[in-house]
């Protein structure tokens, strides 16, 4: 335990909830679980049932319209900072030996909670990046408990055609799995690939082998519980991010699991049992210990599923998956639960993105303003951090003070740091696709930047299959065109905070400045005066587009958004 926790104890009293006590935090996060996975989704049409993960939804809000990222490090990074991938640099999955990581300059929530009193524990995947100055316990963590990787690369050294010299091993063998505790004293010790060691005592506990991954979890769990019961004792409010592997692939599933789906399925949905029973025994444990009521638990995933593996493989209702620019690899599950706060058995509509969880957590345990304090420079125990947070605080929404989130779009970035597409309340723009219909392919092939940007109404067309079925998809196309004039004002708008906050780390790509001629290209023809000549737009009609789009249910005027629109 860090020493700083004994004075963080008398903040303990500090209402974030207004009945006398912060509110614990239960972050459950599984692993490329698709929406359809989860019966109160799907209404059990996969043929089995997630009764402790519905369990959730049944006491708190479904939501419909909440976006990760398109693959696990972006989807974890845009939750546990609030900022956009491209501002991180973590846009790209994590691989052992990779230089890329999170960074010091970077806050976290557990950073910002911690000096409101918060102990905070992290337990299952991390995927930060793999050496010492990117594990959880050196950014706002006090006990990191998990793996650095995806279950695919643990696994890598059990094959047979793996490299056995010492050059290659010294250099890509995957870490094993940690056990850290964040400390008051630096380590000055260095080791030549993971760095500096620093302020936190390091356990390796042995490789995740393929035996391992069947019962992994259940340690998480396990370590997850025993952080909880020693906190509550000890009477601190708590955070705790729970990242199961499951249901990566590949799925090693329990022997005595084998078969609990039922005749006809699969071992993967055998494992999607076995992941909801996980989450039970968090459940369970919290009312055991008599504090359900006072904590908020948020469950979900970082990304859309990775279907190319199936029988290996989630499902999601939307077009594509994982790693491309469609719904599939951005829409993902979540379901909060906040007894006293959120309606229970509701259900959302409105756009939510994982950038919206730090805010909302913060403003729940008492600090609403971390945005704009992040902004000017905000002092969070010895670090001092300025960044641009791209989350909105959903607090007033949750609880039914505003009948609207916030958050009025989304902006969607590939692995290389591509802007690939933009939502803005129905509207979505694609601006580069993947054209692979499934398979590996969707990662090995190259997206196809648009001549013109393809246009989509996610109300009337959620699934985005009117480009491929419509009769008259381009007739209507040509009729909305202004509608991608609108867009660039938003684009702009986002571009403009990188002048005073820019990326942290280099993006392989980046396509903005294309994007934004082609868009102006393609609303040309909209914007024609009586000859037929294209009228010249400048930035101010550029702004003052974004007040040109078509009415709709829950629009706050551009004037009403602060600086950063998604």
């Amino acid at each position: 335990m860090v020493k700083s926790q004994e004075s963080q104890k008398s903040q303990r009293k500090e209402s974030g909830d207004g009945k006398g006590r912060k509110p614990n935090i239960l972050v459950i996060m599984g692993d490329d679980i698709g929406i359809t996975n989860l019966s109160c989704y799907s209404r059990g049409m996969m043929g089995y049932h997630t009764p402790n993960i519905d369990r959730i939804a049944q006491e708190g809000m479904m939501f419909t319209d909440s976006y990760g990222e398109q693959s696990c490090t972006a989807g974890r990074a845009a939750f546990m900072t609030g900022q956009s991938v491209f501002r991180t640099g973590l846009s790209k999955v994590g691989l052992p030996g990779a230089q890329v990581g999170i960074k010091s300059e970077d806050p976290t929530i557990a950073a910002l909670l911690k000096p409101l009193g918060y102990a905070t524990g992290q337990f299952g995947k991390n995927h930060f990046g793999d050496r010492n100055e990117y594990l959880p316990t050196v950014h706002g963590f006090d006990e990191f408990y998990g793996n650095l990787y995806h279950l695919n690369a643990e696994e890598d050294p059990e094959d047979p055609d793996y490299p056995k010299g010492h050059l290659f091993r010294d250099r890509f063998l995957p870490r094993g799995v940690l056990r850290c505790k964040a400390t008051d004293k630096d380590d000055p010790t260095v080791h030549e690939r993971w760095g500096r060691v620093g302020k936190q005592t390091i356990e390796d506990t042995g490789p995740l082998t393929r035996k391992r991954m069947e019962t992994c979890d259940d340690d998480f769990v396990d370590a997850a519980k025993d952080f909880i019961s020693r906190q509550n004792s000890d009477g601190n409010p708590w955070f705790v991010w729970l990242n199961t592997t499951h249901m990566h692939l590949r799925t090693h599933t329990k022997p005595e699991s084998i078969g609990q789906a039922g005749p006809g399925q699969s071992p993967y949905h055998d494992t999607m049992i076995d992941h909801d029973k996980n989450v039970g025994q968090m459940l369970d444990h919290l009312d055991a210990l008599g504090i359900s009521e006072d904590t908020i638990v948020l469950y979900t995933t970082d990304n859309g599923p990775h279907m190319n593996t199936w029988p290996d493989g989630a499902m999601t209702p939307f077009r594509s998956e994982k790693n491309t620019n469609w719904e599939g690899a951005f829409r993902v599950p979540l379901l909060l639960r906040w007894p006293g706060q959120v309606k229970e058995g509701s259900i959302s509509n409105e756009i939510v993105q994982h950038h919206d969880w730090l805010p909302t957590f913060l403003a729940a345990a008492g600090e609403p303003d971390v945005v704009n304090k992040l902004l000017g420079g905000h002092q969070a125990g010895e670090n001092k951090y300025r960044v641009h947070i791209d989350g909105y605080n959903l607090v007033p929404y949750l609880t039914g003070e505003e009948k609207e989130s916030p958050r009025k779009g989304f902006i969607y970035f590939s692995d290389d740091g591509d802007l690939v597409a933009l939502r803005f309340q129905n509207w979505k723009m694609v601006f580069m696709e993947q054209r692979k219909a499934g398979t590996l392919g969707v990662w090995a092939e190259p997206f196809t930047p648009l001549r013109v940007p393809k246009l989509f109404n996610l109300r009337t067309d959620p699934f985005e299959r009117a480009d491929v079925t419509s009769n008259t998809y381009w007739d209507w196309y040509m009729s909305k065109a202004y509608i991608i004039m609108a867009a660039q004002a938003i684009v702009a708008k986002f571009l403009e905070t990188f002048a005073e906050y820019p990326p942290r780390q280099k993006a392989a790509s980046f396509t903005i400045d294309q994007i934004m001629e082609k868009m102006s290209n393609a609303a040309g023809y909209a914007h024609q005066d009586s000859t037929g000549k294209n009228i010249k737009e400048s930035p101010e009609s550029h702004r003052e587009a974004g007040q040109g789009m078509p009415p709709v249910k829950g629009r706050q005027d551009e004037g009403e958004q602060r600086r950063s629109t998604h």
